[in-house]
């Protein structure tokens, strides 16, 4: 139905320990590298080349490109606080919402800006993680952007800009992500509820009136909306935003934003 990017299907052949008298080849000798090779031919074949796919990659130019996001996300909090409705909801509730829907605001915000971006393979990366990456990653390791992933949010940013939305109903469609009943703990439930209802309504009757003759085109802009809420948090922060904020604590960052900026 949408066109994805092309990832480039290359055959992996494996990891081969050349020289048996590396350090490498010592410390895995005792009978791992007739497991490790073994490994990684059924890694190849029944996984569909997975190796490939979980690549660790990090931008190109991650200064330049974090201050685009960093200013997509600026524009997306005031968009947030611009809103009666929001604004008039319990502060607690304001935070658990943001926090819920904050990448898929930022999402949609990089598709309106048409925002583009070039990864790169991380630098330094070990050969030998890679020849154990079957064996599954730490916490740590997994939440590092990988080649999928970056694959997972472009597809979704051609989603969008294949439907070309007008700004009203990039509006609207935030609006209905912002206001999530789904969210856990809200004590403005219903108000909530009543919120995302009436946003829902009104991104129908403004695809409706701008696309009369389209009687598919909000299934198509639901389906765009289902897919930036499948964007990984912790790729986009680690991504994005890591290069420029360090260490610091990205739901701090939003809370301070949203309450204090």
């Amino acid at each position: 139905m949408f066109p994805l990017e092309e990832i480039a299907n290359r055959t992996c052949s494996g990891y081969r320990i050349q020289h048996p008298h590396t350090i490498l080849y010592n410390i895995l000798s005792r009978g791992e590298i007739g497991y490790l090779n073994s490994k990684l031919k059924s890694n190849a074949t029944a996984n569909n080349c997975h190796c490939e796919q979980r690549r660790t990659v990090c931008l190109k130019d991650p200064k330049a490109t974090g201050q685009v996001a960093a200013g997509v996300l600026e524009k997306t909090i005031c968009f947030v606080k611009s809103l009666p409705s929001f604004s008039q909801l319990p502060s607690q509730d304001q935070s658990s919402l943001l926090r819920h829907c904050w990448v898929p605001l930022l999402v949609l915000g990089l598709a309106q800006e048409k925002i583009v971006f070039e990864v790169t393979d991380v630098p330094n990366s070990s050969i030998l993680r890679q020849i154990l990456l079957g064996s599954g990653l730490n916490g740590k390791e997994a939440d590092l952007p990988t080649l999928a992933g970056v694959h997972k949010l472009r597809s979704c940013l051609y989603q969008l800009w294949n439907l070309d939305l007008s700004p009203k109903e990039y509006a609207y469609l935030k609006c209905a992500l912002l206001f999530n009943p789904a969210v856990h703990g809200l004590s403005a439930l219903l108000s909530v509820e009543g919120l995302q209802q009436e946003a829902q309504r009104a991104l129908r009757e403004a695809v409706h009136l701008l696309h009369p003759e389209d009687h598919t085109r909000l299934s198509h802009v639901l389906l765009a909306a289902s897919s930036v809420q499948t964007i990984s948090h912790n790729m986009v922060t680690e991504l994005f935003f890591k290069p420029v904020i360090g260490n610091s604590n990205m739901l701090h960052l939003l809370t301070y934003m949203l309450f204090v900026q």
